[in-house]
């Protein structure tokens, strides 16, 4: 992968796209490189490394840090307010496949969230999987779930918000909920699915953005 400059993301969204985390982390295999600055030292900034160390919710510096160290691809998940009918969107790196027969996806959302009521009463919704060249969009939804302003959106029969461009969404119905810890965990039934064109994914670890090298 290879990394641009560091980009914060806001408090709002943290429990759903990891915050900033200041590390090298990856292997070599990685091919990681920032860009525009220098790659960070190993344990600078950092709390202590260390061997079976316990997560600790008074101070989760390490154990998010630990977390941050798996990579993931980045998405934004749409609906309407039940109420009002308007738009949201929140930025997510947990979206997984649960089953493809049916298929069933899920996302988890933060219980800390503003947004967590809306998400959590929504009766559809839309996953939206971004490419290597969408971090602006990712970080427009981290900071506002109402932030569709000079965006050209599509609304399906369900009334769920469509961005264009992703890598591929997935138009899910909601399924059913599991209560885990700080979070809800969301599942999807998938009722349409969109192949967008193909692209390199964008890519989330350590507190950036990225993307694989080789996709410049």
């Amino acid at each position: 992968m290879s990394f641009p400059a560091r980009r914060r993301i806001e408090p709002e969204s943290a429990a759903i796209v990891p915050p900033p985390l200041v590390s090298r982390g990856p292997g070599p295999s990685l091919g990681v490189q920032a860009k525009g600055e220098s790659m960070p030292q190993a344990g600078k900034h950092l709390p202590q490394t260390g061997l079976n160390l316990a997560p600790d919710p008074a101070d989760p510096r390490a154990y998010r840090t630990a977390l941050g160290r798996f990579a993931t691809g980045v998405t934004v998940v749409t609906a309407s307010e039940a109420d009002s009918g308007k738009p949201l969107g929140i930025t997510v790196n947990s979206f997984a496949s649960v089953s493809l027969d049916p298929a069933l996806v899920l996302w988890s959302a933060a219980r800390t969230s503003i947004r967590h009521a809306h998400f959590s009463l929504a009766s559809a919704f839309a996953i939206h999987v971004l490419g290597a060249g969408q971090a602006d969009l990712a970080l427009r939804f981290s900071r506002s779930a109402a932030n569709f302003d000079g965006l050209e959106i599509d609304l399906n029969p369900q009334g769920v918000p469509l961005l264009p461009g992703a890598l591929a969404r997935f138009e899910c119905l909601a399924e059913t909920q599991h209560e885990g810890g700080d979070h809800t965990i969301i599942i999807g039934r998938v009722v349409r699915f969109t192949l967008g064109a193909p692209a390199a994914p964008l890519v989330f670890a350590q507190g950036r953005f990225g993307h694989f090298a080789g996709d410049d």
